[in-house]
């Protein structure tokens, strides 16, 4: 009986927890759309430089990468991993947002960003959503958690069940 109340509580425990990734979602969602924003800020400053110099984008690059100057590669470098950069998180935003694509956590795991996910978690304030979407993942996940605390648990019941018959056999002696 103490395990099962174990079980269910452990099951509670994991839903409660698997409720809290759609919020989580959300605010890396949020959170990647402000990163979005900044750089496609830097990404037009860029630009506007290199066409107030008459070279397109792609030359600027070119051109601060072929500079001796060690700091002018760099920034050639830096400038080619923000355009890079921005069109995969740009390509990680349409896909989170796209209702046809169904699972929204499917796709977060697709297009995961250590950096955007490490400071959304930094400021993520749980909690527990009202939505189909979170009462289907939480039930998944306390559901396996319940499975789980069962599976660990059955030596035990096993062996306090070979303990009672050891003990009922004794006393029918």
């Amino acid at each position: 009986m103490l395990i099962r109340r174990l079980a269910v509580a452990i099951g509670l425990l994991f839903t409660l927890l698997g409720m809290q990734a759609p919020e989580f979602a959300q605010q890396y969602r949020q959170r990647l759309a402000g990163r979005i924003d900044e750089l496609t800020r830097v990404v037009a400053d860029f630009d506007a430089d290199a066409t107030r110099h008459a070279l397109s984008p792609e030359a600027a690059i070119e051109q601060l990468k072929a500079n001796p100057d060690p700091l002018a590669r760099d920034r050639g470098d830096a400038a080619q991993a923000d355009k890079a950069r921005l069109l995969r998180l740009q390509a990680g935003l349409a896909a989170l947002k796209d209702p046809a694509r169904g699972l929204r956590l499917w796709v977060f795991a697709e297009s995961f960003d250590p950096e955007v996910a490490s400071r959304a978690l930094a400021d993520f304030e749980p909690a527990a959503p009202v939505t189909v979407e979170a009462f289907v993942v939480g039930g998944i996940v306390g559901l396996w958690g319940w499975a789980t605390t069962h599976l660990c648990a059955w030596p035990i019941r096993r062996r306090i069940a070979r303990r009672r018959e050891a003990a009922g056999r004794a006393t029918l002696a």
